[in-house]
């Protein structure tokens, strides 16, 4: 039989993502333990660096570039009917290549999570976890609900058009306040937060993991893929991990998969963890029986867009030109500081919402300008849009000033699936979105559409010459105009897909039959071995996700210290020298691959 070289660390962290990053940084706080993290990604780029360059790095190598499967409901308008879902590939993950909005949800859909049976996750008690990741620079927000120590900074765009102040007025007009809607009350109109600094991107990476690298304890080992979990069949007990060439990498204590709602489900089911009827197809070996890769959420929204008579709209030829380039590199500010072209967030209630409470049920992005911004390089590549969709509808976009307004209903009902379609973890799993499925997510975006015609026909916009843009979009021109119908077909052929991909690991009470991990986030009768990422979210947060995972993995790195810090060290550990080369720094997990240092 072929002998297979191990490395042995207290700790395994696989994924160097958004939370990945973070775990491993906490967890090596603690000198006398062992740490590696394993991420099958790269460096970070220069080219990542920059904010307004953030769509260029979708379909990149720092991409996974999963497509979903083929749609019924959404994604029409797209090659074969699927979307592009664009997973971070890179030390990082999404943190890296995402549009780096700091929103964190609504103070119910924590208080939710803890109803639905997990204790310890209300907001209460998860805010403290926030405010300890957050280096808010704004020192204007609220101390009791912003830290401004943290490590992951946040700061407000350095440079927007005149449209976000525009935006402002047009939601104040309509009676929404302007606030913070990271603090006391979310419904509102604000000028996001991004994870920036000094108007760069400021990834989990960056954040975390590029000052806790130096630590002789911290192993990172770039470029590695994860094949599975090795696991003892006869006590359930996860022993570490096999990565691509056959090595074994040991976990003393706890294996920590943060490899996202796509990956961390593939590798939980590649390891004999999952629908065990899925499993046997496979001929996988069932080690127990759980609901992995199910309850799959995500945001879509549909795009609102008004045309202006004023240049004030953030087209390619504003953002990439010389004198763009030359104030950004030299000043960090300017329409490259811009993020991704986001300039305003809202949080609005339909007539479908529960006004008895603050819990808006839609979420505006404000968008100076649309995906035509760029003349259709982008759109028809990176977003897989028919060459008859981009020409009929968004084309003539291309040489008018304009803006959208993106509508994306706040909890959405549909729910899909991740499965596996072999035993290669190389090959991408099937991963079907089932977006737009629930009758009532298509009545909460149609009404949110609504409020954003109703916005983009205020004084304040009308002042810029805004006007109602109906283009033409192909399998819709036989319905009327602006009916309810002609919007629902456009949302179902235009989907705009925002990437919060959660819930493939749902976190529960044991035994309840959608949990995967418990509220400590150990998987459920597989003792070593926990999930970190945005899987184990039971349902979605009324936000961006980014924030919200940070979060996550903070407080799972509390629980994990906590849990062992009563161990008798000096009889579990083994010396240093055991388990990496004397002398040497940074990863030792085989000989092929980077480690990571300092851009």
């Amino acid at each position: 039989m072929h002998q297979l070289s191990v490395w042995t660390y207290d700790y395994l962290v696989v994924g160097g993502g958004s939370a990945g990053s973070v775990v491993a940084a906490r967890l090596s706080e603690e000198a006398n333990v062992t740490v590696a993290l394993l991420e099958a990604g790269g460096h970070e780029t220069q080219l990542s660096q920059v904010p307004g360059l953030a769509m260029d790095l979708q379909l990149s190598e720092m991409d996974w570039q999963y497509r979903a499967h083929p749609s019924t409901t959404s994604c029409l308008g797209m090659k074969d009917n699927r979307c592009n879902l664009p997973r971070g590939r890179v030390v990082g993950g999404s943190s890296s290549i995402n549009y780096m909005l700091y929103v964190r949800g609504n103070k119910l859909d924590y208080d939710h999570w803890e109803a639905l049976g997990n204790p310890g996750w209300g907001f209460l008690d998860v805010l403290p976890f926030f405010r300890k990741s957050e280096g808010n620079m704004d020192f204007a927000t609220d101390p009791n609900f912003h830290g401004t120590k943290g490590l992951l900074t946040v700061e407000a765009a350095p440079w927007t058009t005149r449209l976000a102040h525009t935006f402002l007025q047009a939601g104040l007009e309509l009676g929404y306040p302007v606030l913070d809607v990271n603090a006391a009350s979310q419904e509102g109109f604000m000028v996001p937060h991004g994870f920036l600094r000094r108007g760069g991107r400021c990834s989990n990476a960056k954040a975390f993991l590029r000052p806790a690298s130096r630590r002789r304890n911290l192993h990172v080992a770039l470029n590695t893929l994860v094949k599975k979990v090795v696991i003892n069949p006869s006590t359930r007990r996860a022993l570490g991990v096999e990565i691509d060439g056959g090595e074994i990498v040991a976990a003393r204590r706890e294996v920590v998969l943060c490899a996202g709602a796509i990956n961390t489900p593939q590798l939980l089911m590649l390891s004999g963890i999952g629908p065990a009827a899925h499993l046997r197809s496979l001929n996988i070996t069932v080690v127990k029986d759980l609901p992995v890769g199910r309850n799959l959420q995500d945001h879509v929204a549909a795009g609102v867009t008004f045309t202006i008579q004023e240049p004030a709209s953030l087209s390619t030829a504003r953002l990439q030109n010389a004198p763009a380039f030359l104030r950004y590199a030299f000043l960090g500010s300017g329409p490259l500081a811009s993020l991704g072209g986001v300039e305003g967030v809202a949080f609005v209630s339909t007539t479908y919402a529960n006004t008895s409470v603050n819990w808006p049920d839609v979420q505006f992005h404000f968008i100076a300008g649309s995906h035509a911004s760029d003349e259709g390089r982008h759109m028809r590549y990176i977003l897989g849009l028919r060459e008859d969709h981009w020409t009929s509808y968004y084309k003539p976009l291309t040489s008018r000033d304009h803006f959208t307004i993106m509508v994306l209903p706040a909890r959405p009902r549909s729910r899909g699936f991740v499965e596996l379609v072999s035993r290669d973890p190389r090959q991408h799993p099937k991963v079907v979105t089932n977006y737009l499925t629930e009758e009532h997510d298509v009545k909460v975006l149609l009404d949110g559409m609504r409020i954003a015609r109703e916005l983009g026909n205020t004084q304040a916009f009308k002042r810029l010459g805004s006007k109602l843009y109906e283009g033409a979009v192909p399998g819709c021109e036989h319905l009327p105009p602006s009916s309810p119908a002609a919007w629902e077909c456009l949302a179902r052929h235009l989907t705009l897909v925002f990437y919060h991909l959660c819930g493939t690991a749902r976190m529960g009470p044991p035994g309840h039959p959608d949990t995967v991990v418990d509220p400590s986030l150990r998987v459920v009768d597989v003792s070593g071995l926990r999930v970190v990422d945005a899987a184990v979210f039971p349902t979605l947060p009324s936000a961006n996700t980014n924030a919200a995972v940070t979060m996550v993995a903070e407080r799972a790195a509390y629980l994990i210290q906590h849990e062992w810090q009563d161990v008798q060290q000096a009889s579990v550990l083994t010396p240093l020298s055991s388990s990496v080369t004397s002398g040497q720094r940074g990863g030792t997990v085989g000989v092929k691959e980077e480690h990571y240092d300092e851009l």
